[in-house]
């Protein structure tokens, strides 16, 4: 009998969103749907604490896997022209760890979904589910209607030599944040292939944008040439919706969000581009402008609503003005690295 589950990328800097994510699934999928979170990095000890009260919860531990995307994701983007260009971050950059989320491929659940723990889940993933019986990579994005200079894919060098016509490659660009797919898909020996290709073969400067989680799984999911479904490209329009919370309009019905053109259920809401930070702040009962932070704040203090704030307050002058400062000098100390 298949496994289905839900994979989530985590740490205690995410905690307060990832408790949101949480509850989310809980309550508009199941509570006994597995999930699985693969931690960022080793700032865990309130995630722990979190998956130890939570029976369907687990914490993803097979190092090896962890790993061996590490090293292939650094080998990969040390040779890119990025490196160099961007030189004097490049230390402070390559921290970070959002490629282990293609832990997935090496995970226990035979079909899965992979959704950000910026997120919260609006519906039921059974139709994401169900299109892995003919696709082995399901999307809800749009990213393959942004500029040239914004896709995953250098689309001006790939036409350029002649390899790809941009009208083919668009239906297969896709973000990270969100995906379906099967285990097992990349495994030891086609991910030594496409290492290959990556570095021997320079096929690196396919990737538009030099250290990006998101390029380098395009270039996989290209490369693969499996078969690939995104829902904003569905002919059935009641598929196509928005998901990004600071981009697309939405309504709210019982702190569930529809889309706001013909009330299309939604797969999940996106928080991108808000720091982390900004949802710790908002839950210790600071007034911080994010769109549809009454759904997050719903979710978030769902179990403990006695600890939710009951009002909002300004951050003082003071404490904004030493935020600034703080901001400046830690941009300073990495520039000096």
């Amino acid at each position: 009998m298949e496994c289905f589950g839900i994979y989530t990328l985590a740490n205690d800097v995410v905690y307060d969103q990832l408790v949101g994510l949480l509850n989310s699934i809980e309550v508009n999928i199941s509570p006994d749907i597995p999930v699985c979170i693969i931690p960022y990095d080793e700032r865990l000890d309130r995630v722990k604490r979190e998956v130890t009260l939570r029976k369907n919860v687990t914490l993803y531990d097979n190092w090896d896997s962890v790993q061996r995307w590490e090293d292939f994701a650094h080998q990969v983007w040390a040779v890119h022209s990025g490196a160099k260009k961007f030189k004097i971050f490049r230390d402070w950059w390559s921290t970070g760890h959002l490629q282990r989320k293609m832990c997935v491929f090496d995970g226990d659940f035979d079909k899965f979904v992979f959704c950000d723990a910026d997120s919260l889940v609006m519906k039921s993933f059974a139709d994401v589910f169900d299109k892995l019986n003919d696709y082995d990579f399901v999307f809800d994005d749009w990213i393959h209607t942004k500029p040239r200079h914004k896709v995953p894919l250098n689309i001006p060098l790939l036409e350029e030599y002649n390899l790809f016509n941009e009208k083919d490659l668009r239906p297969r660009l896709h973000c990270s944040d969100f995906f379906a797919s099967k285990q097992g898909l990349f495994n030891n020996k086609n991910l030594e292939f496409f290492h290959n290709l990556l570095i021997e073969n320079r096929e690196v400067e396919w990737l538009t944008t030099w250290w990006d989680d998101a390029h380098l799984f395009n270039y996989l999911t290209f490369k693969s040439n499996l078969p690939l479904f995104n829902f904003t490209l569905s002919p059935n329009g009641q598929e196509r919706t928005g998901n990004c919370a600071n981009a697309d309009a939405f309504v709210n019905i019982n702190n569930v969000l529809y889309n706001q053109d013909g009330l299309k259920p939604i797969h999940r809401i996106h928080y991108m581009e808000y720091p982390a930070v900004n949802f710790t702040r908002l839950c210790s009962g600071e007034d911080v402008n994010i769109c549809y932070r009454d759904v997050f704040l719903h979710y978030r203090f769902l179990k403990q609503p006695d600890q939710k704030p009951s009002e909002m307050k300004h951050a003082s002058h003071l404490t904004n003005m030493s935020r600034i400062v703080q901001k400046a000098v830690k941009k300073i100390q990495r520039t000096m690295r």
